[in-house]
């Protein structure tokens, strides 16, 4: 590895996160009440172990560690332990007394993240969200006059909520670069040849953005499902067609996310703000985007068969 600013910042946030699931492994084995601790707390720290000694150790040990995960968790070996969760009269006295200046921490994350991207380019902007969540965090301690340490058990009552789903995005995303080099996208074609009628655009339109949609669903990440399905349909189908290639692809990734709506896949799209909001289900905020999802992919549709050719 070259070591950079940027390659440095980044090592340091991924030790940050490593430690947050070694905290997150630790209340696990205390829970004398949680039957599987043994399970989580290993999936948890191996989960650590890739973070922080990922680049350092040679690739089949994270590969196997990533095995051991998925097994654990495919065994329910992996389950919530308990936390300090605060009483519904405590959340409903901060609630009034703050009122929207909760909204300030996350908004103090999204601009300072736009601004560190554009304005500190040697830092990277894959590290702005780390160096954003960082400020955001010390506005929140000083807005709401918290200490640190309830940043920390927050932090790790909120990953325990999400578990395992959480790290989906990461593992997807790896799943799709390695489907591209496989060559999936050429048995894609292959298929769909066999589909869609030679010359009809509309439906060459309508197969691409529904394949961009439900290949994201399994996938959970729109870029991924983009590599795959744009190379099997959008390339042989529409832009050998004459479409023009800036539509294809903004309108493409665009019917992907439709699919990003309606996939627990997609977990810190659905699967978090379910937890953040505690909602009976995890998957209500995936049931009531569905319809809105379906419209607008019949919307995406339209538009590329009236705007790419």
């Amino acid at each position: 590895m070259t070591w950079t600013m940027s390659t440095i910042v980044a090592e340091v946030f991924y030790c940050v996160i490593g430690f947050m699931f070694i905290l997150n492994g630790v209340k696990a084995l205390k829970d004398s009440g949680l039957k599987t601790r043994v399970g989580t707390a290993a999936f948890w720290f191996i989960t650590a172990f890739t973070f922080i000694a990922g680049p350092y150790v040679p690739k089949w040990i994270t590969g196997l560690c990533v095995v051991v995960m998925a097994c654990l968790t495919a065994c329910r070996q992996v389950r919530q332990s308990a936390s300090d969760v605060p009483s519904a009269e405590t959340t409903r006295k901060n609630a009034d007394k703050f009122g929207y200046l909760v909204f300030v921490p996350a908004l103090t994350l999204a601009v300072v993240a736009v601004l560190v991207a554009t304005f500190w380019k040697s830092l990277g902007a894959n590290n702005a969200i780390g160096v954003s969540a960082l400020i955001a965090l010390i506005v929140a301690l000083c807005l709401f006059k918290e200490k640190p340490g309830t940043a920390l058990a927050d932090g790790t009552r909120l990953l325990d909520n999400v578990g395992p789903t959480g790290l989906l995005p990461q593992v997807l995303s790896a799943l799709g670069a390695l489907f591209t080099a496989a060559g999936v996208g050429t048995v894609i074609a292959s298929g769909v040849s066999a589909i869609v009628p030679e010359g009809n655009k509309l439906a060459a339109c309508a197969v691409y953005c529904i394949a961009m949609a439900l290949f994201t669903i399994i996938m959970g990440n729109g870029f991924a499902a983009f590599s795959v399905i744009t190379v099997g349909i959008g390339i042989p189908f529409l832009i050998a067609q004459g479409a023009n290639p800036v539509v294809v692809g903004a309108l493409g990734l665009t019917a992907g996310y439709c699919g990003t709506l309606m996939t627990p896949m997609a977990a810190n799209f659905n699967i978090m703000p379910a937890a953040l909001l505690e909602t009976k289900s995890k998957y209500a905020i995936i049931f009531s985007q569905i319809p809105v999802a379906l419209v607008m992919l019949v919307i995406h549709i339209v538009l590329m068969y009236v705007m790419a050719f």
